[in-house]
């Protein structure tokens, strides 16, 4: 196949492709079992998406007369998609470091945010902050996810808690989008937490007569593109009625459902969820037998967050039963003041030894489950023809050690490619050349 390609890796000992016949989620036994290939290699076009992928040899032949604006010889090491991070609130100013002590000393998560902590002193530095900002620190953040392998993240608004501040914050999401090379998936989370001064029911009036029509008004204009809607749904923020109010007002414009349940307390949420055609919920440490099984027939994803879970040391999520049953499950970082978490790989590490998970099951939830759960399994999560040609290179003969391995992913990972294109490199591995 002739002509002018983008990127070349040949000869990796295994090309991880976790799925390899378009399936839109991995579940069960598929998420137990996933598409490997030995010795094999892979090319992406100019327009950033993959054009095939094979044994070696194979591709060597069908593309010898074609000419590559990079090669990259992967003998002895792992290539893997691209790591999608499906939950984090990477905008905000005013880190909480001095909180994390008071939760080592027992007080606990609830009892922070009453007492004007938690969100709310995030709230009052990120409103404070301008928009140069917060949109440097998010970039920096976003450069450190890329180099621990991720190169899709869901990212939240909600430490505005008011339109003007939300809108800066989706403005700074929608920046990183135009001008960055990592995917976003941008969500519009106004009810993190209800504002002081406000009740609950006030401050969802506020979100469905105001913010969200302004929402479709600078979505109709091009300047902002929201993708999902999400309420903290729990006891002494948003209750169940007026999660739901808001989720369906989001829904009728257009946004994907995607939000907080059952984390803290047995909410119901995921019942709510499966009831209004959710794409995912997130957390569910508390979800009830009855939430698992209505998420299952809904086929909506169960976002779990073990950085969450072992932070605020919290009961686990049952990972086991959610799979067993048949639920799609996902993985994310839950970034924010409250768990700085950058790394996919670490999640996938805690997924496995206290969610009880497979490794190969912790992929999946990483890469195929959590594009589904963010309504971009169609072109993200595993390595198949057709799609974006994002991918991870690690030194290494077996893929696993990604997981394995626990912390250290700088020595580890060799190559981020994101639309076939290096965007971050190993030191040991010299300068990225450009194209």
């Amino acid at each position: 196949m002739a002509g002018r390609h983008r990127l070349l890796l040949e000869n990796a000992q295994q090309l991880v492709l976790v799925c390899g016949r378009g399936e839109e989620y991995l579940r069960q036994e598929a998420a137990a079992s996933l598409a490997v290939l030995p010795e094999a290699s892979l090319v992406v076009g100019l327009d950033g998406c993959i054009k095939a992928v094979g044994q070696a040899d194979v591709i060597r032949s069908q593309f010898s007369g074609a000419t590559f604006e990079r090669i990259i010889d992967c003998s002895g090491k792992c290539v893997l998609p691209g790591l999608v991070d499906a939950h984090t609130h990477p905008v905000w100013a005013g880190d909480r470091v001095h909180e994390f002590a008071m939760k080592l000393a027992g007080v606990s998560y609830m009892e922070i945010h009453q007492a004007g902590g938690g969100i709310h002193f995030t709230v009052e530095h990120t409103r404070k902050a301008t928009e140069e900002e917060l949109f440097n620190t998010f970039k920096h953040r976003l450069e450190r996810m890329r180099r621990a392998g991720s190169t899709l993240i869901e990212c939240k608004s909600g430490y505005g808690l008011n339109l003007e501040t939300e809108l800066k914050m989706l403005r700074v999401i929608e920046r990183a989008k135009q001008s960055m090379d990592i995917g976003i998936s941008s969500t519009y989370c106004g009810a993190h937490s209800v504002p002081k001064g406000k009740t609950a029911t006030e401050a969802t009036d506020d979100i469905i007569n105001n913010h969200l029509p302004k929402l479709k008004e600078l979505k109709l204009s091009g300047e902002i593109h929201v993708n999902n809607i999400d309420v903290f749904c729990e006891k002494g923020v948003f209750d169940l009625d007026s999660t739901r109010r808001i989720l369906q007002a989001g829904k009728d414009i257009g946004l994907q459902i995607n939000f907080h349940g059952d984390e803290l307390h047995p909410m119901k949420s995921a019942e709510l969820g499966a009831e209004l055609g959710a794409r995912a919920v997130s957390h569910l440490e508390e979800v009830s037998d009855e939430g698992i099984t209505a998420m299952a027939r809904a086929k909506c994803a169960a976002v779990l967050l073990p950085t969450t879970a072992y932070m605020l040391r919290l009961k686990q999520p049952q990972a086991r039963k959610m799979l067993e049953e048949g639920v799609i499950v996902a993985l994310g970082s839950d970034f924010n003041p409250n768990a700085y978490c950058f790394s996919m790989p670490m999640v996938m590490h805690l997924a496995c030894v206290n969610m009880k998970m497979s490794m190969n099951e912790a992929l999946a939830a990483a890469t195929i489950n959590a594009a589904y759960a963010l309504g971009k399994s169609d072109t993200h999560g595993s390595i198949e023809t057709g799609k974006q040609g994002d991918l991870v290179v690690i030194n290494s003969s077996r893929w696993e050690h990604l997981i394995y391995q626990f912390g250290g992913h700088e020595a580890l990972i060799d190559y981020v490619i994101i639309k076939g294109k290096v965007v971050y490199q190993n030191e040991r591995c010299g300068t990225i050349s450009s194209y």
